[in-house]
């Protein structure tokens, strides 16, 4: 009784090259996959938590929180400084608007990473003492405030324009104000405001 024959099996060229491939990529990828070592951890992406100084309205505050932490999340939620408004969360309104070194930015956008060290002025910390700024009194006489969601980063912009020119014209608070949103569209007793407020400061 005869054996039967076995298929024999066969193998494409295009099969064989493939295989040839795909074995000479392996042999390749493989001692830098052994040789790699884990990458020394990078502050700005490390998630792990780390500690902040910031210089808030004068004083020294230690803050604790991931490297992605917001200037903005750092006021209100670890220092609660709420008088800091978080509205768009993408820079499109100003309502988070505080003094970094003196100069107006938006706080959601800016990392309490890249404000360490740095002096950060807030809406609590624009007036000393019990007294308020001129443009602070002037909204509240002139009622230049609705929800009150926009007041703090809107005074803040108006009171860089007057601190840095009392002689300012209603075009110049329009400019200092042009990335501020107000959805209650008070701009005009807002303008209003300021003009008065550069006034005093200019008599004084």
């Amino acid at each position: 009784m005869s054996k039967k024959k076995q298929p024999r099996a066969t193998t494409s060229r295009r099969g064989f090259l493939r295989g040839a491939g795909l074995t000479t990529a392996g042999l390749a990828i493989a001692p830098a996959l052994q040789a790699r070592t884990p990458a020394p951890a990078d502050p700005f992406t490390d998630p792990a938590a780390t500690t902040f100084n910031l210089r808030v309205n004068g004083q020294v505050k230690t803050v604790t929180g991931e490297s992605r932490l917001t200037l903005a999340e750092a006021l209100r939620e670890e220092l609660h400084l709420t008088g800091t408004k978080v509205v768009c969360d993408r820079g499109a309104c100003s309502c988070c608007t505080v003094y970094l070194d003196g100069e107006p930015v938006c706080s959601c956008l800016t990392l309490a990473l890249d404000v360490d060290g740095r002096d950060v002025t807030t809406i609590e910390g624009l007036a000393p003492g019990d007294t308020l700024h001129p443009v602070q009194q002037a909204f509240i006489d002139h009622d230049a405030s609705m929800c009150g969601f926009c007041t703090p980063g809107m005074v803040m912009s108006c009171a860089k324009l007057v601190d840095d020119n009392p002689n300012a014209t209603l075009d110049d608070v329009k400019q200092a104000t042009s990335g501020n949103l107000c959805r209650c569209g008070t701009y005009p007793k807002v303008f209003s405001a300021t003009l008065d407020a550069a006034a005093q400061t200019k008599r004084r």
